[in-house]
């Protein structure tokens, strides 16, 4: 991430016709021979391509082959798959696709798309001495909107994100967490001229030449856009969430319910007891009040029922516990081995008592 550059008033966007790609195409000299490069260009190139000169495309059905590119699902709905990649990609069906791609074949995604971006950056400058960024890009949804739009998966010679944190707006406002996608920005301009059935998979960029970096520095690459998964808030879908902290035999799943912040709402707030002969408490031990991450502190829980009560209260305090074993899952935390005393009521029995701390 870096600091703004200018920013320009106008860019030109062009589309190029390819010929076929196979394995083995040399890329590099496909872009010399499609186009003259200029120092402060931006090649945007839809990873097809790259998957096909990189031999990714491969036989079989697409089912196996989602499952062999997908390290964990996501989120399910009848045949609709969404999962995340071994680049930390969240796609659906891991981004295997079969356009524009031979009969009974389907397309993976680069091994590494970064890897693939610099080495095609460095090519172009062996061969004509430009300076010029590569965006390698892939088609995506997106959570709460209808449709698709293109996303950088890989990037060289470019910062993928400007940080205007600590800039003012033009009524001076100052900025705190603002940091544009540009890479991202750059993929979905560029699908306005390249398209989908056009045939024209690569595209340069003009006007924007204060993003490219020296000749040298290839830049973090596009996986500094992944959001690590401790502060992602959507890394599971609401069922599969759901699911998850019921049933709690999913590690991998569990580990994606975001990470607490000291100003995280309390845990067990609002779980009572629908039977006034079940009591359920629940005290902070320690009291944060800033955002470290985690939270300090652990919560006690007790469970108690009315001596006297009868089955139906055993239930409803079975039924409290469950709330609050799914509760923990899904706020991240895990169950101490010593729960340390609750205060004992008279004319009670503690059916369970439990000290919960982060994870």
């Amino acid at each position: 991430m870096t600091r703004s550059a200018s920013t320009p008033n106008r860019i030109e966007i062009s589309s190029y016709d390819w010929p076929e790609v196979t394995a083995g195409t040399d890329l590099v000299a496909l872009v010399t021979r499609t186009l003259e490069l200029a120092d402060g260009d931006v090649l945007v190139l839809t990873s097809k391509v790259v998957s096909k000169a990189e031999d990714r495309v491969v036989p079989g059905p697409r089912a196996t082959v989602v499952a062999a590119e997908s390290t964990r699902t996501v989120a399910r709905r009848g045949q609709s798959v969404i999962t995340e990649t071994r680049h930390g990609l969240i796609m659906a069906a891991a981004g295997v696709d079969a356009s524009n791609v031979g009969e009974d074949c389907v397309a993976t995604l680069p091994v590494d798309s970064d890897d693939s971006a610099r080495r095609l950056r460095a090519g172009l400058y062996d061969v004509t001495g430009r300076n010029v960024a590569v965006v390698v890009t892939d088609t995506a949804g997106r959570a709460w909107r209808n449709g698709q739009t293109d996303m950088a998966i890989g990037c060289a010679g470019l910062w993928p994100l400007v940080d205007l944190a600590g800039t003012l707006d033009v009524y001076s406002g100052l900025l705190t967490v603002t940091a544009p996608a540009v890479a991202d920005e750059l993929a979905a301009a560029a699908d306005l001229v390249k398209g989908k059935t056009t045939g024209r998979p690569l595209a340069r960029v003009r006007g924007l030449g204060d993003t490219v970096l020296p000749v040298g520095a290839p830049g973090p690459g596009a996986g500094t856009l992944i959001r690590h998964r401790d502060d992602d808030l959507f890394g599971l879908g609401a069922r599969d969430a759901v699911q998850a902290a019921a049933l709690r035999s999913d590690e991998q799943a569990l580990g994606h319910f975001p990470r607490r912040v000291g100003t995280d709402p309390e845990p067990f707030e609002g779980v009572d007891s629908d039977s006034p002969d079940v009591l359920i408490t629940w005290a902070r031990s320690e009291q944060t009040v800033d955002d470290t991450p985690g939270g300090a502190g652990d919560w006690l829980v007790q469970v108690d029922v009315r001596s006297t009560a009868g089955p139906d209260a055993w239930i409803e305090a079975g039924r409290l516990l469950e709330r609050v074993d799914i509760l923990a899952a899904a706020h991240r935390l895990r169950l101490a081995a010593n729960p340390g005393p609750l205060p004992q009521v008279t004319g009670w029995r503690t059916v369970a008592r439990g000290r919960w701390s982060v994870a």
